[in-house]
């Protein structure tokens, strides 16, 4: 569509002329001829592409914008506009854009229409006006980023965490956590060996907020390092793989530490011997004898460190033969604070595996409160453990208790049957699971039935192929409540929900 136009053009008629090429009768312009004889010797959008490609990364749904940047654009949006009128700047700058906007075609045809309107002047001064349409193909590449991510080896920075202990509590912990906060969306990929687990990004940056995250959810501490990779000595740029190693503390919940004297006395002169109850931002411990409790963050550990005593697996099961609830507990100077949900009970108990025995044991327990004559509960020997701690060989014989109860035995397989609830896990690479790792897994689960604090940091999710029951069983043993647990949603995009979904497909 082509219209001439005239700059002497009034609201008054004026009179008629003949074109000089034809003799049609038209109105006078400066040129004196006619639009059809003017379209054949002039055409103003000549030069101006008509059909034009565009690259679109189908993996993050994004247009490519020369020189080297990837933009996200909604269908018919100003943005996408913009960057198909930047595809044909050059051509558009010898005439004068007087419109542009969309012409509809169906998402899923990877075509992009715009309609242009142009003006230029020709002959004698006359300003020629033009309509025609420019046709974009969208052509698939994937950017630079989505291929770093397809490719799965490469990566600029990568995260090894690890811990030196034998249970991987804080780990499961630690990988509810990333996924509560979404702290895995970054990572290329995610790989678990057998004393912790690598995290790989494409850039530095992504790395250290993780270290960050790490720093702030479990006691830890690192160390960075980079390796040159290549180097441009003109441009002066280099090319650097980064390694963040961070170490969380070797302790876990359950576990059974020895203190040197100075920390202990640092906490409120408490015990030396003490049971860890949960590890979070930093230790949580509990003197067995006293009910003290302290926190020991990951600075103040690294500065005094101490280790477990015994190894999860040499947990033995003790019946309780008789148990009296302590009421009044001496307190010495500079005692820290006592636990409120813990009760001091002094126990009798003997071993399951010596009942055939008369040899029983005595100790002081901060299960009092769940403790009754003919439970089963699980602790350490340490009158028939070799221990190797040099705090240990230091103290006192008469200050380091013969047994230290840990947690009230349930029937796991009963436990297992009765849970209507379950948790997310992280997408990782797996180099082998063993039914050891099974059984810490379920000790982990146990634990979120146990520790209310713990729960409250995890998203747990209802699992629905299981009937709901009361919030106890039989036994008596802790169930997480109905409140507590959230619906699995699965939430799917609409195909009406975005325009260019089809297309992008």
């Amino acid at each position: 569509h082509e219209v001439l136009l005239d700059s002497t053009d009034s609201l008054e008629p004026l009179g008629h002329c003949l074109c000089c090429e034809c003799g049609v009768p038209i109105s006078p312009n400066p040129a004196n001829i006619c639009v059809a004889c003017l379209r054949s010797k002039v055409d103003i959008s000549q030069g101006i592409p008509k059909q034009v490609s565009i690259s679109f990364c189908k993996q993050c749904q994004r247009y490519f914008q020369p020189p080297g940047t990837w933009i996200q654009c909604a269908l018919e949006s100003r943005e996408l506009l913009a960057l198909c009128l930047n595809k044909i700047k050059a051509p558009l700058s010898k005439v004068r854009l007087v419109d542009a906007g969309f012409v509809w075609t169906e998402p899923h045809s990877k075509r992009l229409k715009v309609k242009l309107t142009i003006q230029k002047e020709v002959m004698n001064g006359a300003i020629l006006q033009q309509v025609f349409v420019v046709d974009y193909v969208v052509q698939c590449q994937m950017c630079g980023d989505c291929h770093r991510v397809e490719a799965k080896d490469f990566w600029k920075a990568v995260i090894q965490v690890r811990q030196k202990t034998l249970h991987k509590k804080t780990f499961y912990y630690l990988e509810q956590l990333i996924l509560k906060y979404g702290m895995h969306q970054n990572t290329l990929r995610i790989k678990e060996i057998h004393d912790g687990l690598d995290f790989y990004y494409s850039s530095k940056q992504h790395a250290q907020k993780m270290v960050e995250f790490l720093q702030c959810t479990v006691p830890c501490r690192y160390k960075a390092s980079q390796r040159l990779i290549s180097q441009d000595i003109h441009s002066n740029t280099y090319n650097y793989k980064s390694t963040f190693s961070v170490e969380i503390v070797p302790v876990c919940k359950d576990n059974v530490v020895c203190l040197s004297p100075k920390l202990a006395q640092s906490l409120g002169n408490m015990n030396q011997i003490c049971v860890c109850i949960r590890v979070t931002s930093a230790i949580h411990l509990i003197d067995p004898n006293t009910l003290q409790v302290a926190d020991v963050d990951g600075s103040t550990f690294w500065n005094h460190p101490f280790n477990s005593l015994c190894h999860p697996k040499q947990l033995e099961e003790f019946i309780v033969m008789d148990c009296s609830i302590v009421r009044d507990i001496k307190r010495g100077a500079g005692a820290g604070m006592i636990s409120k949900k813990h009760t001091l009970g002094e126990v009798w108990v003997q071993k399951t595996s010596e009942l055939n025995t008369d040899k029983q044991y005595f100790c002081r327990t901060h299960l009092g409160h769940l403790l009754n004559p003919g439970d089963l509960v699980l602790g350490f020997d340490l009158a028939n453990c070799n221990l190797n701690d040099e705090h240990v060989n230091k103290m006192n014989s008469d200050r380091v208790p013969d047994v230290v109860l840990i947690k009230k035995s349930y029937d796991r397989t009963k436990r297992q049957r009765r849970r209507n609830w379950k948790l997310k896990e992280l997408a990782r690479e797996r180099e082998n699971m063993d039914t050891d790792d099974e059984r810490q897994y379920q000790d982990f689960l146990e634990d979120l039935e146990e520790d209310e604090t713990i729960r409250k940091n995890v998203n747990i999710y209802r699992d629905s192929a299981i009937p709901v029951e009361s919030d106890t069983d039989d036994e008596g043993a802790p169930r997480i409540s109905l409140a507590e647990m959230l619906e699995d949603l699965h939430i799917s995009q609409d195909a009406t929900g975005g325009e260019g979904t089809s297309m992008m497909t």
